[in-house]
């Protein structure tokens, strides 16, 4: 009776550890992290929910939106997104066309949205008249 007890037990400490890992691997915040060591794009975001941030890495850097709703012609949607950056320092070599593909594929998810730049990467955007 013992013995099959045990048995039972190392069964299910077994399911648990493969259950476990499966969320780990399937973990989309791990993705994004895997994404930024290798300097990959990776977008991730809850479409279906406006009040959780998008995420998205390029080029090693990692960037946050803020969502926010408003009413368009026919419904409510999401029509704001401020985008800043969780390391400044990361920065470092992006370029106008960087930051136009980002605005790109933020607006092939939220076709409806005005992406506002938070500092620094406003200050890439603006250009100087002499």
């Amino acid at each position: 009776m013992v013995v099959l007890l045990f048995r039972l037990l190392i069964l299910i400490s077994i399911l648990m550890i493969l259950y476990s890992g499966m969320k780990y691997l399937r973990n989309p915040h791990r993705k994004l992290k895997a994404a930024k060591e290798a300097n990959e794009f990776y977008f991730l975001d809850d479409a279906n929910n406006s009040k959780k941030n998008l995420y998205f890495v390029y080029k090693g850097c990692l960037f946050i939106g803020e969502k926010y709703l408003g009413a368009t012609e026919d419904s409510f949607k999401v029509i704001d997104i401020h985008v800043s950056v969780k390391e400044p320092l990361e920065l470092e070599g992006f370029t106008r066309d960087d930051i136009y593909f980002l605005e790109n594929e933020i607006l092939n998810h939220y076709p409806y949205a005005k992406i506002e730049w938070k500092h620094p990467i406003n200050q890439l955007l603006i250009t100087k008249l002499h």
